[in-house]
């Protein structure tokens, strides 16, 4: 996990995204002209084969969200998620059988063969 340090106070990102996730994330952004006030809300949601799919897309601020900065990018998350997303690393694949964002969560006790569905 990376972390910063303000004001004496170290703050520790709930999650990480690779140099890969970060570069495809601000294509995405310029390309689909996502507004300045958007962060990148990154989540989970009841459903899946192994019953909860992540969520992952551009969105505004919520009252309910907790709010990093990791690499320059704003990433939104709601508090009732992180119990099921800290320590977890969205990578950018790029291969011959799978392109796309991919999950590695330690907390997830089960995942489906699509890699977009885990149980904990």
């Amino acid at each position: 996990m990376s972390a910063t340090t303000t004001d004496k106070s170290t703050i520790v990102h709930p999650i990480t995204l690779t140099e890969g996730a970060i570069n495809q994330l601000k294509r995405i952004r310029t390309e689909q002209q996502v507004p300045e006030d958007h962060g990148l809300r990154v989540g989970v949601k009841g459903g899946g084969c192994s019953g909860f799919s992540y969520i992952l897309g551009f969105d505004v601020q919520k009252d309910t969200d907790d709010t990093f900065e990791i690499n320059g990018l704003k990433v939104l998350m709601q508090k009732a998620h992180a119990i099921y997303l800290l320590g977890m690393e969205i990578d950018w694949v790029e291969g011959l059988n799978n392109r796309g964002f991919s999950f590695n969560n330690p907390n997830a006790t089960d995942t489906c063969g699509c890699g977009t569905s885990f149980s904990a």
